[in-house]
């Protein structure tokens, strides 16, 4: 994957379409289409096919929450021509990027991102990887991912994954990277690629912002342990 990432930039506000693409431009990113709306970038998207959609929460006529349901729904996770969706925010986060994380969204950025952020994120979601502030992710998923003990309907089967998954899967919540996921563990950083890669694949998961809804979503970690280091309490699984 050695071509430069194909962009399409949704956002009512022409000053921030302006900004993205002179950035990206300038660091040989390709901006194939811009969209004012949910209902053009829907449109841009499936006739430009690009590897990344920088996607504005809020537009008129059509929001980027259901325009990012249009374009990923149906798509097989991890397929080859399913384009990864960061939302674009401001700094006061609202329940909608929540959703978004749940319909496949791969991340989300803050409108005031740095060249440097903006162009390093596009890269990041390029490759397969889920672009995660662990701080705002975890608060935001804790705010709303609204859970009730007596009527929860698991929609991933957790019984799937190995006590060594689960323990990965509870320390991605907490927003660790691979190579932090790696020095916990003790284990190298292509061990933790494929227990994170098997996890993805057991749960049907496109990314790792979805893995970080589902382990609120199913209770597998709660708010009242944000406080706690990842992984304590599951500390018998030695092997890699």
């Amino acid at each position: 994957m050695n071509e430069s990432p194909r962009v399409v930039v949704a956002d009512d506000q022409a000053l921030v379409r302006t900004g993205f693409r002179m950035i990206l431009k300038a660091d040989g990113i390709d901006v194939v289409a811009e969209a004012v709306n949910g209902a053009e970038a829907v449109d841009a998207v499936r006739r430009t096919r690009p590897d990344v959609v920088l996607m504005d929460i809020r537009m008129p006529e059509m929001d980027g929450l259901e325009a990012t349901r249009r374009i990923l729904d149906g798509a097989a996770p991890g397929g080859a021509e399913q384009p990864r969706v960061v939302m674009l925010t401001t700094f006061d986060l609202d329940h909608y990027v929540y959703a978004a994380l749940s319909a496949g969204a791969s991340g989300f950025l803050l409108k005031d991102v740095t060249p440097e952020h903006l162009v390093a994120a596009v890269h990041t979601v390029r490759t397969g990887d889920a672009l995660l502030a662990p701080t705002i992710t975890r608060r935001l998923v804790e705010r709303f991912a609204r859970r009730d003990a007596d009527t929860v309907t698991l929609h991933r089967d957790l019984a799937a994954l190995t006590p060594r998954e689960l323990e990965v899967l509870r320390m991605l919540a907490g927003g660790l990277s691979n190579a932090e996921l790696a020095a916990r563990l003790r284990l190298s950083e292509a061990t933790v690629k494929t227990h994170v890669s098997r996890i993805l694949a057991k749960l049907a998961l496109r990314d790792r912002a979805q893995a970080v809804v589902v382990a609120y979503e199913t209770g597998l970690i709660s708010p009242s342990a944000r406080n706690s280091p990842p992984g304590n309490g599951d500390s018998s699984a030695k092997s890699g």
